[in-house]
């Protein structure tokens, strides 16, 4: 269980100064308002804060994580600064709230503290980044001797490629990402086609996922021949995936430009984006 963080006590202005360059050094500025936001969760969620938050859990709360994302990815795409911001904060919400349920239950029965999820992912970013914090340089390098090619998946493993130290010591993007895939495998032992892969996602993006996997390990699995409509959708989509495009972004694409129109169709002088 996770030390609770008192929400009337701003955090420690000393404690925010210094830190070495290591992101694994506590005691960086930068971040000084995600412990209000913790303190703020941990009291809403504690005896005499709010019911309807104390009553939450994991499953009650998948709709809405659903519905955050989705949310900032609408943001994102309508290039809203000011939403995106507003949807990142929603975001980092279920992320409090889903820690602060999970502190609720002892560590020996598979509870955790927030601080144990943000330590595991930076320790993550540093261990599959050595090209950038050199706490791995001589596993990199025999990572580069046998890397496949291929691209990888997840944000947090191509995090990082864009900073100060992204491409030194001459690699190339893709390099980069042969050797994060080489560093994954070698955490997780023989990797299979479809490990990881969230079945619950939107159709298109499963169904390109899949496309993709499959194009990465080399299977070959005749699909579907049917005319129904779903069949129909999932080989365009599996074969965009496999040819390394995202179907599910291009046919929001295309579904935003078509509202759009369904929109000024019904109103000239009224536009989707105003609203």
């Amino acid at each position: 269980m996770g030390d609770r963080v008192d929400p009337a006590r701003p955090a420690d202005p000393a404690a925010a100064r210094g830190g070495d360059g290591d992101p694994r050094t506590p005691g960086r500025s930068a971040g000084r308002r995600l412990l209000d936001a913790v303190a703020v969760m941990d009291r809403l969620r504690s005896p005499g804060g709010c019911p309807w938050d104390a009553e939450q859990t994991h499953v009650s709360l998948l709709q809405y994580l659903v519905e955050e994302c989705y949310e900032l990815v609408d943001a994102v795409e309508r290039g809203d600064a000011a939403a995106v911001r507003e949807e990142l904060g929603d975001v980092l919400l279920q992320v409090l709230f889903h820690a602060r349920i999970a502190d609720e239950t002892p560590a020996d029965q598979g509870g955790f503290a927030i601080d144990d999820v943000a330590g595991d992912l930076v320790d993550k970013l540093v261990r599959r980044h050595p090209h950038v914090f050199g706490s791995a340089a001589d596993a990199a390098d025999r990572v580069s001797d046998r890397a496949p090619s291929g691209t990888g998946d997840g944000a947090a493993d191509r995090a990082g490629d864009g900073g100060a130290g992204g491409a030194h010591q001459g690699f190339s993007a893709a390099e980069q990402q042969d050797r994060w895939d080489e560093l994954k495998r070698s955490e997780r032992g023989r990797s299979r086609a479809l490990a990881g892969v969230a079945l619950g996602q939107p159709s298109a993006a499963l169904a390109g996922k899949l496309g993709h996997r499959a194009a990465k390990f080399g299977l070959w699995v005749e699909l579907p021949g049917g005319d129904s409509v779903g069949e129909q959708l999932f080989r365009i989509a599996y074969r965009a995936g496999a040819t390394g495009q995202d179907p599910e972004s291009a046919l929001r694409a295309v579904a935003r430009r078509h509202a759009e129109a369904l929109t000024l169709a019904e109103d000239p002088g009224d536009r989707l984006s105003d609203h």
